[in-house]
């Protein structure tokens, strides 16, 4: 058992990534079935709606299972609130910092991992007070900082103290294997759990990342310092117009976050976004989540155990 394992109170240090419109009761529900952390992201919903989703959660597993919180949602909060009421024990952060939510959460003895990326605000965050970082780089699929995970990763592991969750472009053994030589104790996964047989996207969305390649996805929003990886299409080149006219970040975000409603509810993959990380090529088949969090587990020790690793 490792810090990350014994402090969610999980089999596997392996932990589903907070998609907006994609992390549902359902799959987080999955994941913690499976030995790993399954999260509901709370972004764009209304408190109400969390509520139902944490229930529903409730329902389906007795395992650990976290909500996500975009902080800079202005439902934040009042889920906050919910979020306590209902008894969750881990919530991860994102767009912005926790500081004014700490003392409640802390009170409440929620454990709190945020997502940072870089080495100072994961020193900032290590001194609130925080349980453990989900140190993202810039191969992961949805919002991302400006750095790669392999440089990334281990500074931060040299910097603090508290435990590294590692994420952005982990999508087998191997990158689960390399996270942890990097300094990580958990890894986050995004993508692959994207298109998990209990993810609410459709056959377009899945088929769209099973036959992706190395060069199928596309950064958007950086002028606008804001960037996100998604697979290309129409609406990544729409996107890239209306950075080129030099809308608002506002009306930017606006017509992205049309596009990931789209792309889920609708199943529409030419206009819609497809928020997906660089590690898509490597996918190629839609299991469910207890199967991935298999796979990732057994080609890891695989690794491990049969010391394919060689320097001489």
């Amino acid at each position: 058992m490792n810090r990350v394992t014994k402090l969610l109170d999980i089999k596997y240090p392996i932990i589903q990534g907070a998609m907006q419109e994609v992390a549902t009761a359902e799959l987080a529900a999955a994941v913690s079935n499976g030995g790993g952390l399954g999260i509901i992201a709370a972004g764009g919903k209304k408190p109400e709606e969390v509520r139902e989703e944490i229930k529903k959660a409730k329902k389906l597993t007795n395992e650990t299972f976290a909500v996500n919180l975009m902080l800079m949602d202005p439902n934040t909060p009042d889920v906050v609130k919910v979020v306590i009421e209902e008894g969750v024990k881990v919530v991860t952060t994102g767009a912005g910092t926790p500081k004014n939510y700490m003392k409640d959460l802390k009170a409440a003895n929620i454990i709190v991992m945020p997502v940072v990326p870089n080495v100072k605000i994961a020193k900032k965050m290590e001194a609130m007070g925080v349980d453990a970082v989900i140190v993202e780089g810039m191969e992961g699929g949805g919002h991302i900082g400006s750095l790669t995970s392999m440089v990334l990763w281990p500074q931060v592991a040299d910097a603090v103290s508290i435990p590294l969750i590692a994420a952005g472009g982990i999508g087998d053994g191997r990158g689960v294997v390399s996270a942890f030589v990097a300094g990580a104790e958990g890894v986050q996964c995004g993508t692959i759990f994207s298109i998990a047989k209990e993810s609410p996207v459709g056959d377009n969305w899945r088929n769209a990342v099973i036959d992706a390649t190395d060069s199928s996805t596309i950064v958007v929003g950086q002028t606008i310092r804001d960037a996100s990886r998604a697979i290309k299409n129409r609406k990544t080149d729409q996107l890239l117009e209306l950075e080129e006219e030099k809308v608002s970040r506002e009306e930017f975000n606006e017509s992205m976050n049309v596009g990931l409603r789209n792309a889920v509810r609708k199943d529409n993959a030419d206009t819609g976004v497809l928020f997906s990380g660089a590690i898509s090529g490597l996918i190629k088949e839609s299991q469910s989540a207890g199967e991935i969090v298999s796979s990732l587990v057994n080609q890891a020790k695989d690794i491990i155990d049969n010391k394919k690793i060689e320097l001489n």
